[in-house]
């Protein structure tokens, strides 16, 4: 599902609501997760996950076309671990 899916999934079961203030309410969900990883900090939704920032320390790397070694600089990615809920149902969809 990409953005505009949701958006649209939002507007059918909500009726009541204008389009564009849900694309503002899902930016806006977005910005705000995005702010609080960039300081760092872990953002939970419960029955649903976790996103928080790992950081990668510096290491010796190859380049696969070459084969030449490269030197990868430390950074910090964004990681997100399920919770518990979205795994169980996640997992009962398939069987």
């Amino acid at each position: 599902m990409i953005k505009s899916e949701l958006i649209n999934a939002l507007v059918e079961e909500n009726p009541h609501l204008y389009q564009r203030d849900i694309e503002t309410i899902v930016a806006t969900v977005f910005e705000e997760i995005t702010k609080a990883l960039e300081k760092g900090n872990r953002v939970e939704l419960r029955g649903f996950g976790a996103f928080s920032v790992r950081h990668r320390a510096a290491r010796h790397g190859r380049n696969p076309r070459t084969g030449e070694a490269v030197e990868v600089k430390a950074k910090s990615v964004p990681f997100f671990k399920a919770g518990k809920a979205l795994r169980e149902r996640v997992d009962a969809s398939r069987g």
